[in-house]
């Protein structure tokens, strides 16, 4: 009974948190206070402070982990509803996607072989630009981590959340539909939220990308698995 009122309580700990960090973002908007960057930092805070292990935290706060899955389905909304804009472009978005699947994995493979990183890290590292309920399914395919990988994805969906609209001005990438899909594509849920925020296009177009990006690379991973260890 103990163990979960622990747990119960680590789980309203996790959503007041969230919900101070976006009341404390609206007010000063600054990369630090974002919502995924400090309400995580407050939750190790105090999981550190407190002594509470991995496990005992996750006992019950692991339906926010679940939630994640009805969450990306919830994206297929206005992907459907827009679906016509998507009929015309099928073949570029086909081609992109799958190109960001093997330069993703590839680039950050090679880049971590480079660094001379373990190969549990190699692996975990491998998935990590698509989105959290793809990812954890493909990295077990290709024999990674999976909390390791979901540190990753959000790490990767907050550092493209933050920068990535400069990187793709400064590659001078105008198109709104490109834009959206190189959000999409290299920082998921993140992006797909700051790809909104420029416009309906580019949120679709990211919604799209992110969900088709992250069904190859389920599919794909056995293979990627064996072609890259």
């Amino acid at each position: 009974m103990l163990d979960l009122l622990r747990g119960l309580l680590f789980l309203l700990l996790t959503v007041v948190l969230y919900y101070a960090s976006k009341a404390i973002y609206r007010r000063l908007r600054l990369m630090p206070l974002m919502p995924l960057l400090l309400a995580p930092a407050l939750l190790v805070a105090v999981v550190v402070l407190a002594h509470v292990s991995y496990a005992d935290y996750m006992s019950e706060s692991h339906w926010l982990l679940w939630l994640l899955g009805p969450a990306t389905v919830a994206f297929a909304v206005p992907v459907y509803e827009n679906r016509q804009l998507i009929a015309r472009h099928w073949l570029s978005l086909s081609l992109g996607v799958t190109t960001s699947v093997f330069v993703a994995v590839g680039s950050t493979v090679w880049l971590a072989r480079w660094l001379a990183l373990p190969e549990l890290l190699q692996r975990s590292l491998a998935m990590r630009s698509i989105t959290t309920p793809f990812a954890v399914e493909a990295t077990r395919a290709v024999g990674g981590q999976a909390d390791l990988t979901a540190l990753f994805v959000v790490l990767t969906g907050v550092i493209g959340m933050v920068v990535g609209e400069t990187v793709l001005t400064l590659l001078m990438v105008r198109s709104r539909l490109g834009r959206g899909a190189g959000f999409g594509a290299s920082s998921h849920g993140a992006g797909t939220a700051r790809a909104y925020q420029m416009g309906a296009t580019e949120g679709v177009i990211s919604s799209l990308v992110m969900l088709i990006a992250g069904l190859v690379t389920v599919l794909l991973a056995p293979w990627l698995g064996h072609l890259f260890w």
